[in-house]
């Protein structure tokens, strides 16, 4: 096959080889693998009807479509791959534990309690502690990820359990599916009274994805109505079979309000882990783990709630968590404690990073500052081209027109800040979900953690986006100068109000349906005829009513024979009148058209406005 030939320079024709590039590469990336020159590139890119510069961060399908062209295979190389060999390049092994099994030592399970919205999570995690989060909680919903510690004592010893608290609103799917995968085990709380609902599948199909043994905690049972039973028997159908029944899954009827068989569960937790589960690590080696939750405090900086996996985590390491890196300088329990180190299993409040991580970004502790700073740019920056290739949006040639006329395609501009990563980004993964149609586009300029800025404000008025906190408010001159420029701050505490709002607002954006509604019908039965008007029809009102300068069409024999004409003039004898109702007579000036007959119908109609459903 010949190779392609662009202005007289031949490309570089692969056979089937392979290339492997990052998500958002550019057509520079692509030809500095086959030795090729960018401008070539996006050449043949033009030929295929793409208008992409050489630097451009492009999507997946940009890159397949010019490797096809050109006979290579483009491999997209998943953010996990190129993390592992960034931290390779830096001879760091992550998700490893060092060492031998003599280095290994029995650490505490992780647990995350799931179900659906409203079965009781957060109460049950109350009475595990003691304490009242629910009280705290806009709405009654969880908005954080949280993560706690407690004791227990099973057949004399005392063991620990880590219970991570995963947010109950559909929204957050993709943090409570994040909180499955830094677990060992997970609790499944179900209401007695409601039974198997759409969240609790939800939650189930998550734990299963990552593999992880589940323990049933059977809820209100002290509510009329509970059937333990019930519940039972409804999960049998998703393979969770009670040990009762001969399954191996443990189902413990509890009630969190009464704080009724608390410890019956967290038994249960600590049997199933010592019945299916190795759970040790090595604490001697540097710290690894995931961060649950992260926030920008107002007195501390960033803030970030991390797991430590394996190893221990020690005041003053230097440490890198996704693309924020800092040194810690304290760390505190969940009780608010300052603490020296935190060993594996355990969850600390950690202050000293440089900018606020994203929920679930893996952590890690490395020996220098400046391999910290090396690592956290290099994740910043393919997180930058990633984003960047999402948003561009693929024009073809043919298409080219259509776009520039714009008005086609419009588009709601949002900005959004909110108190923690994990609230942010799933509000963010929640709007882009709406779907009104395909005439308006929801657009996410800027997402951040903190107070709304004056930086928020501009990047606003300078691109007509609507800015939404998420229990965060503005700070110092934003307000003012939000109302000087006129751009609209929207303040939430509960995701479904925000998504509620926001869909409303892209349907009032969408343009307006109208439909016909017919008025009345008017039977020609005379016909006069006047020099200044042309010809009157003398009408009887068959149905409804006729008024005056509405639209009408001429019906003769069944048949339309004139559309889109105005009732121009409307008499009752020698009185001009606005209006003449069913069973009365009167007279009927078309303006212009004089083409009627005794017998025709003229039918009245109007343009109403459809209601959006």
């Amino acid at each position: 096959m010949q190779a392609p030939s662009v202005g007289g320079v031949m490309l570089p024709r692969g056979n089937g080889q392979t290339v492997r590039l990052s998500r958002g590469a550019s057509l520079t990336d692509f030809a500095e693998k086959i030795n090729a020159n960018p401008a070539s590139l996006v050449q043949v890119m033009l030929n295929l009807g793409e208008m992409v510069t050489a630097t451009q961060s492009v999507s997946d399908e940009t890159l397949q479509l010019l490797a096809d062209e050109m006979n290579y295979v483009v491999e997209i190389v998943s953010p996990e791959e190129e993390d592992r060999e960034l931290l390779e390049s830096f001879d760091i092994e992550f998700g490893e534990d060092e060492g031998g099994e003599e280095a290994l030592v029995a650490r505490p399970p992780v647990v995350t309690v799931m179900g659906h919205v409203d079965h009781g999570k957060t109460r049950l995690l109350d009475a595990i502690r003691k304490t009242n989060v629910v009280a705290g909680e806009a709405g009654g919903i969880t908005q954080h990820i949280g993560a706690y510690q407690v004791a227990t004592e099973v057949n004399g010893e005392d063991r620990r359990i880590t219970f991570i608290d995963t947010p109950g609103h559909e929204a957050f799917t993709a943090m409570r599916a994040r909180g499955a995968k830094s677990t060992d085990i997970a609790i499944l709380v179900v209401a007695a009274n409601d039974g198997v609902m759409p969240q609790t599948v939800e939650a189930l199909n998550h734990a299963k994805a990552a593999d992880v043994p589940i323990v049933v905690a059977v809820n209100k049972i002290d509510v009329e109505g509970a059937d333990p039973t019930k519940v039972r028997g409804q999960l049998t159908e998703y393979g969770l079979v009670a040990e009762e029944y001969g399954g191996d899954t443990m189902f413990v009827d509890i009630s969190a309000k009464q704080g009724l068989h608390i410890d019956d569960l967290l038994e249960a937790v600590i049997l199933t882990a010592d019945a299916s589960l190795d759970l040790r690590a090595n604490p001697e080696q540097d710290a690894q783990g995931i961060a649950i939750e992260a926030h920008l405090d107002r007195g501390r900086g960033a803030v970030a709630t991390v797991l430590v996996q394996r190893g221990t985590l020690r005041v003053g390491d230097t440490m890198v968590v996704g693309d924020a890196y800092g040194r810690v300088r304290a760390m505190l329990d969940d009780g608010g404690n300052n603490v020296e180190e935190a060993g594996p299993s355990t969850p600390v409040l950690v202050l000293g990073l440089t900018n606020v991580p994203g929920a679930g970004d893996n952590f890690l502790v490395v020996e220098e500052d400046r391999t910290a700073r090396q690592i956290a740019e290099k994740r910043a920056a393919r997180e930058r081209n990633a984003a960047f290739a999402r948003k561009g949006i693929r024009i073809s040639l043919e298409d080219l027109d259509k776009a520039l006329k714009a008005g086609e395609v419009q588009q709601l501009n949002l900005i959004i800040k909110g108190d923690a990563s994990g609230s942010v980004e799933a509000l963010e993964s929640s709007l882009l979900q709406l779907d009104v149609g395909d005439e308006v586009d929801i657009r996410v300029l800027h997402r951040g953690v903190g107070a709304v800025t004056e930086s928020d404000i501009n990047l606003a008025a300078g691109s007509d986006a609507i800015v939404i906190g998420f229990n965060v408010r503005a700070e110092g001159r934003a307000t003012q100068m939000a109302e000087r420029e006129g751009v609209d701050i929207r303040y939430y505490s509960v995701i479904y109000q925000a998504i509620e709002e926001i869909e409303a607002a892209l349907k009032g954006m969408l343009k307006p349906e109208y439909e016909e509604v017919e008025l009345g019908t008017a039977e020609i039965r005379e016909i006069f005829r006047s020099s200044k008007l042309g010809n009157i029809a003398g009408v009887l009102i068959r149905s409804g009513e006729v008024r005056r300068n509405t639209k009408a069409r001429l019906i003769r024999d069944g048949k339309v024979v004139a559309e889109n004409l105005t009732i121009e003039g409307l008499r009752r004898f020698k009185d001009d009148v606005t209006e003449i109702r069913e069973g009365y007579e009167g007279g009927i000036n078309l303006g212009n058209f004089n083409d009627i007959k005794v017998d025709d119908v003229i039918a009245t109609y109007e343009m109403r406005e459809k209601p959006r459903g």
